[in-house]
Formats: C-alpha cells, structure tokens, sequence
C-alpha cells in the first residue's frame, strides 16, 4: 500500500469542487481557499459542479415562484 499524498497534490471531490463553485456563486471566496482550489480542482470537475449547482438554482427559483403564484391564487 502507498502512503497518502501530500493535500496539496491529492484531487478534489466532487462534493470539494461543489462547495467551490457554491461559495464562487455567492461571491465570498478567500484568496488561500482559491489557490488551494486552483491545485486541486480540475477545470472538468468545476464545469459539472458550476452546471449542477446552476440546475439546482434554477429549479429552485422555478418552484419558489410556483409556490407563491399557487398560493396568491388560494389566498
């Protein structure tokens, strides 16, 4: 069995790379949180984690304003 690379060279996950693009989306990332992204981070993994996340907040907004347009008419 080999020993466990360094952090700075063993790849991100998906979930790392989710969370990456989720706090790029809200604008509030660090400058050490990027660079550590930037070695870890494939430019693969943050394209399907940017249109994941872009999925997500499209149904969400999509269903938030279903909500309120079917209880404006309940109501």
């Amino acid at each position: 069995m080999s020993a466990p690379r360094p952090a700075q060279e063993r790849k991100a996950g998906p979930l790392e790379a989710l969370r990456a693009v989720v706090w790029s989306f809200c604008g509030i990332r660090g400058g050490a949180a990027y660079e550590r992204d930037v070695q870890r981070l494939s430019p693969l993994q943050v394209i399907v984690a940017g249109l994941v996340a872009a999925a997500a907040l499209i149904a969400a907004l999509i269903l938030l304003v279903r909500w309120v347009v079917g209880s404006a008419v309940m109501g």
